[in-house]
């Protein structure tokens, strides 16, 4: 009975463990991008992501996608996940944007997919609708007051983030079409090679250095072993345990944590309009992702 106890809990706490580490990668993207082009940091990170995943494959001896259609559907979903948004979101705070902005502009992920299955004929509830111009309106709130005078607002970056929104928008339903259920290990092999494979032209353009050091390092280590590896395994086991649907209504979570971390580790501003327009847009969105209650 202890020991189911304690599974149940871990359970439980599965969800938030993962809302935490996905903010972390906003924080990470702020803490390394002084020392490395945003290209050339992914690269790496995609290779060396793939160098871990290969000898725990191995020894697992877990199948790979069959046939020749699930690997191309896995690349496609590497190139947009990976490389479209990863690429966005690092490359947008290499041009100055904040932590807690990046997150809360693809935290705006939910909405945009809503609105592409609304359009595709699937049905939005009122309280969707509410919740989409809610998610809206405290984006433009916070966006607007970060503008000008110095702010970290700018049409570049903010094309960037964008960028990044629209590509994990569209990996995220051409996943869900497209992708036959298999393991994650190896799927995310296929994924991170079609990523790398993308990234790399880009990266060898690139001229700033790579300064290694502490930081750098720690950055690295992290993204590839708590993000890439951890973030990933983990959301299999809760899908596979049956939390998925708490991991979405947690996503909302996203934003407010990383502007929280930032402050804490970057003293990024933290305004009223900042956080009126996170609060709006955090509810917005959970009206959104919030499963209906069924009856009985």
């Amino acid at each position: 009975m202890n020991r189911r106890a304690d599974d149940d809990a871990l359970i439980r706490a599965m969800p938030v463990v993962f809302v935490l580490i996905w903010s972390t990668g906003f924080i990470v993207a702020r803490y390394a991008m002084p020392y490395a082009p945003p290209m050339s940091f992914l690269a790496l990170r995609f290779l060396f992501s793939i160098l871990c995943f290969l000898p725990w494959i191995v020894l697992a001896r877990v199948a790979w996608p069959q046939g020749r259609a699930q690997w191309f559907h896995l690349a496609v979903v590497g190139v947009l996940l990976h490389g479209g948004y990863l690429g966005g979101v690092w490359s947008a705070v290499k041009a100055g944007m904040g932590s807690g902005l990046s997150s809360l502009i693809v935290g705006l992920q939910p909405v945009l997919t809503a609105v592409w299955l609304a359009s595709r004929g699937s049905a939005v509830s009122r309280r969707q609708w509410l919740g989409l111009g809610l998610g809206f309106g405290g984006l433009v709130l916070v966006v607007s007051a970060k503008f000008g005078q110095g702010g970290e607002a700018t049409a570049f970056n903010l094309s960037l983030a964008v960028m990044a929104l629209l590509a994990i928008t569209m990996g995220t339903l051409y996943q869900k079409r497209h992708v036959a259920p298999c393991d994650v290990r190896t799927a995310s092999a296929v994924q991170l090679g079609a990523a790398f494979l993308v990234t790399l032209p880009l990266a060898l353009l690139e001229t700033g250095p790579m300064t290694w050091n502490v930081a750098l390092v720690g950055a690295m280590a992290w993204s590839v072993l708590g993000l890439t590896l951890g973030g990933s395994s983990l959301l299999y086991l809760l899908i596979q345990r049956g939390a998925a649907t708490a991991v979405t209504s947690l996503l909302y979570l996203v934003p407010p944590c990383t502007a929280l971390l930032a402050w804490l580790l970057f003293d990024e501003p933290v305004t009223a309009a900042t956080l009126a327009g996170t609060a709006v847009t955090a509810f917005g969105v959970s009206l959104v992702v919030r499963t209906p209650r069924t009856s009985g």
